[in-house]
């Protein structure tokens, strides 16, 4: 077997620097000459069984070491330049790798910056939700990237647009699909545009979900894709043809400051649209009422999938012909909250959505169920609110399966009007916006401190929580 070699040159040039010696004297030492150790310390030459021998017997250094691959920096490395702000600045591992071996100092430096610069975000974004709470902006908190800015945009508003929902109703009375809307869409797109709908297998497709091939005229489809989302990818191609000027207009009026924004901010329009043309206002609406807005009912109505019919309620706010303000959260089993919206705005000063106690966080021990809940907030505010998890799209064999868990939720005082208000038991679970922005003693499920108070500290005497609080 050949003998692995060992380069290991900044670690031994740092225990020459720490004992303060010249490549002279250590080399001396060594029985080896100084360009040699040169050599060695740029790491154009390998350590030798000798030589390691010999570093261990003459300086005390421990074996392990120097043959340790010192990983530690490279892992929290990766993780910083995994940030947006940062990804595709380096293009591999192996310069991560060789800036945590050969400066370790400043890696370290480094990780201690970032950690600080994502605490200071954590702590201005809990500045701008207090602020918010007290009717206040807070300029501070301005976007980042131009998908924050398109979401700050979409959130702080109501899930309605107008031009959009007229353009959709028009456009569904012509189309007159009967009671198949995907082939009257196919068939909409070959005769008007020439276009053709195709679905493609997972080796020919792996990384997209759709591809629109201009020079050939066909829209590709993954089969990766389950039926519902096959029909709203689409039902977003004819949205985007059909309403063009409409989506325009709707960007416009948002006020983006890049060009990129504008793009995301496009795509997230057609997105709204094509459920508006999947699901005609007018005929939600009232399906929605009859149904007491039993989600899973619409989704069979409408044929459409629960994340979609769910994600519809969330738009019934036209005026004059209003439903009740349902908000929407979608996160993942790490809790990121990966999309909001809301019917009024996302209600973020009122509800916040960032509670651990919220059952939106249950439901991924209970796949496929709907969980009901009521919840009560600090101030008094109830909310109805409703879980499930929902599949993303098909994993091959082997592969983990991308689920996320949905929350719609509404104003407690609602509660006779959804069918989901006959399962809430007569005790509210007590929440709060946020472990930063919540000031709830005793709190089992705490996990952070409040940043409104200073910690308790006290050796006497210790709450039910690590986070007590004065």
């Amino acid at each position: 077997m050949a003998e692995r070699k060992i380069f290991a040159g900044p670690r031994v040039r740092r225990i020459r620097t720490g004992l303060g010696l010249m490549q002279t004297t250590m080399a001396q030492a060594l029985d080896i000459s100084p360009s040699y150790l040169n050599l060695i310390e740029r790491n154009q030459r390998p350590l030798t069984v000798q030589l390691l021998l010999k570093l261990a017997a003459v300086y005390k250094v421990d074996l392990d070491e120097l043959q340790g691959e010192q990983s530690g920096n490279a892992g929290q490395l990766r993780e910083i330049f995994a940030d947006p702000l940062l990804v595709g600045e380096i293009p591999g591992d192996q310069e991560l790798i060789e800036l945590a071996e050969a400066a370790p100092n400043a890696a370290n430096g480094m990780i201690r910056l970032y950690r600080a610069y994502r605490e200071q975000a954590a702590r201005l974004s809990d500045l701008a939700e207090l602020l918010s709470r007290e009717g206040r902006i807070a300029e501070v908190a301005g976007p980042r990237l131009p998908l924050d800015e398109v979401h700050d945009r979409l959130h702080g508003r109501a899930n309605f647009f107008a031009g959009i929902e007229d353009a959709a109703e028009a456009f569904h009375a012509r189309l007159v699909p009967g009671d198949e809307i995907a082939g009257a869409l196919k068939a909409w797109l070959k005769s008007e545009h020439g276009i053709a709908v195709r679905l493609l297998p997972v080796h020919a497709m792996p990384g997209l979900r759709r591809r629109y091939d201009r020079h050939s005229m066909r829209l590709f489809l993954s089969e990766r894709l389950s039926p519902f989302d096959q029909l709203r990818e689409i039902a977003t191609e004819v949205s985007l043809l059909v309403m063009r000027d409409e989506l325009a207009l709707e960007v416009d009026a948002l006020g983006l400051s890049t060009p990129e924004a504008r793009r995301i901010a496009r795509f997230e329009l057609a997105r709204y649209a094509s459920h508006a043309l999947l699901m005609p206002y007018a005929a939600y609406l009232s399906a929605a009422q009859r149904l007491h807005y039993d989600i899973e009912g619409l989704g069979a109505r409408f044929g459409v999938s629960y994340e979609q019919a769910a994600t519809r309620l969330t738009t019934l706010q036209r005026p004059g012909a209003a439903g009740i303000a349902f908000f929407l959260m979608e996160v993942d089993s790490a809790g990121h909250r990966l999309r909001k919206a809301g019917a009024q705005g996302f209600p973020q000063a009122r509800f916040g959505g960032g509670c651990p106690k919220l059952n939106v966080h249950t439901a991924f021990a209970q796949p496929g169920q709907i969980l009901t809940e009521a919840t009560e907030m600090p101030d008094g505010l109830g909310f109805l609110t409703i879980s499930r998890t929902i599949e993303g799209p098909r994993a091959d064999f082997g592969e983990r399966i991308r689920r996320t868990a949905l929350l719609v939720g509404c104003d407690i005082a609602h509660r006779d009007e959804v069918v989901y208000g006959k399962a809430l038991s007569s005790m509210p679970v007590a929440i709060g916006p946020a472990c930063r922005l919540c000031e709830r003693q005793g709190c089992l499920a705490r996990a952070e401190p409040p940043v409104t108070r200073p910690l308790g500290l006290d050796e006497m005497a210790t709450g039910l929580s690590v986070f007590d609080f004065q």
